[in-house]
């Protein structure tokens, strides 16, 4: 019998470090604080693993603050600023919000700072390659049509 559980796997696959894609995240004029990283990394389980680490969020001025903030792949991956150039949130097939294949979890930043690592099997390497990671100033309400009421977008990275 195999002891392995999938998230065993994952964290085996943190630990290696080699990412099959990255974006590399830059904050708007706003907020030229925001730096980050988003790693994409294959599985064995048909889908991908996601790694995404902040700084410099906009609560990192204020003391004990947690804030939510809105994560997507968008259509383009044109991260010129104002960030107006990256379309929709990314999907392979036609569906209504949430369900678009780029809406990803939210960012829960602690005064400043997040991390988060999830899986996900709506999308593969190859058809996100190009594309953009943005962060939104407010989390995504599952809800509003068509892209979940996120708000500004604070922070940009095009996946390579």
């Amino acid at each position: 019998m195999n002891d392995i559980t999938p998230g065993a796997n994952f964290i085996e696959i943190l630990e290696d470090g080699k990412p099959d894609a990255v974006a590399w995240i830059k904050g708007n004029a706003e907020n030229p604080q925001l730096s980050g990283v988003v790693r994409f990394f294959l599985t064995d389980y048909r889908g991908v693993l996601i790694e995404a680490e902040m700084y410099g969020l906009p609560n990192v001025r204020i003391a004990n603050s947690t804030n939510f903030y809105g994560m997507h792949i968008h259509e383009y991956g044109d991260c010129t600023q104002p960030f107006d150039q990256t379309g929709e949130h990314y999907s392979y097939r036609e569906a209504m919000h949430p369900q678009h294949s780029g809406d990803l979890i939210p960012l829960m930043g602690n005064q400043g700072y997040a991390w988060t690592a999830f899986y996900d099997k709506r999308i593969t390497i190859p058809e996100i390659i190009g594309r953009s990671v943005v962060i939104h100033a407010m989390p995504d309400d599952f809800m509003t049509q068509p892209s979940g009421n996120s708000g500004m977008k604070i922070g940009c990275g095009i996946i390579r």
